[in-house]
């Protein structure tokens, strides 16, 4: 059984979605043993606490096999596609963070792998109070880090890093998150993996390739066997 593993980015939009279904991928090609063919799988578990607007729960949904529904995988759905913590005071709704761990904890004592995306990053807020660090310190969840590979990439991963750490996070490493085809030389002047990880005093696990289509699961589990798998899927 692996660990619960939390998938944050260091800003919206930057690939986290694209990590977790490599992931869920490569453990559905590689790991899994489901009791027939055509049985849904019960070993893994994807689960984003909140979402706004449709998207990533759907997309899982309708991409994987897995045995859950909807709500299984984001029980506190919001209609509005902004910060849950404002789509929540927008619809008249209440951030119910006992029933997300209640959810978690289920789900943690049912799959042998289970993969959570967050909600943004690190400092997204949750409620007025509670931001990702604090529900990743609290949860007691190891995280993986997405950084995008573009300017900027360098001070991103460094102040995410500095935020885990003031805020006692365990941060299993850094993922560089590729939203197009860069050759070896733009990758080195964009976001050099052994400066970020010496700078960051954090390891970088590897760069997520390109995924032209997230939809097929034999690219996205061959995008994830770039990485250094064994130490993101402990």
């Amino acid at each position: 059984m692996t660990k619960p593993l939390l998938i944050v980015g260091s800003d919206t939009g930057v690939g986290k979605t694209v990590l977790t279904a490599a992931l869920a991928a490569y453990w559905l090609t590689y790991r899994d043993r489901p009791a027939s063919p055509n049985e849904p799988s019960t070993s893994l578990g994807i689960y984003k606490p909140l979402q706004s607007g449709e998207g990533d729960r759907e997309f899982y949904h309708h991409t994987f096999s897995l045995s859950q529904t909807l709500d299984e995988i984001t029980p506190l759905y919001f209609e509005t596609p902004i910060a849950p913590a404002i789509a929540a005071h927008k619809e008249g709704k209440a951030i119910d963070l006992a029933l997300i761990w209640q959810h978690f904890l289920k789900l943690q004592q049912q799959k042998e792998c289970l993969l959570v995306e967050s909600m943004g990053g690190l400092g997204s807020p949750i409620t007025d109070e509670y931001i990702v660090a604090d529900l990743a310190r609290d949860w007691a969840l190891e995280v993986i880090l997405v950084v995008p590979v573009r300017l900027g990439a360098i001070s991103q991963a460094i102040a995410n890093v500095a935020l885990a750490r003031m805020e006692k996070v365990k941060l299993r490493g850094i993922i560089l998150s590729c939203s197009q085809v860069y050759s070896e030389e733009e990758l080195e002047e964009l976001a050099p993996p052994q400066m970020i990880s010496r700078l960051a005093s954090t390891p970088v696990l590897g760069i997520l390739p390109y995924v032209k289509d997230l939809r097929d699961i034999s690219q996205l589990a061959l995008a994830a066997s770039e990485l250094d798998i064994e130490r993101i899927l402990i």
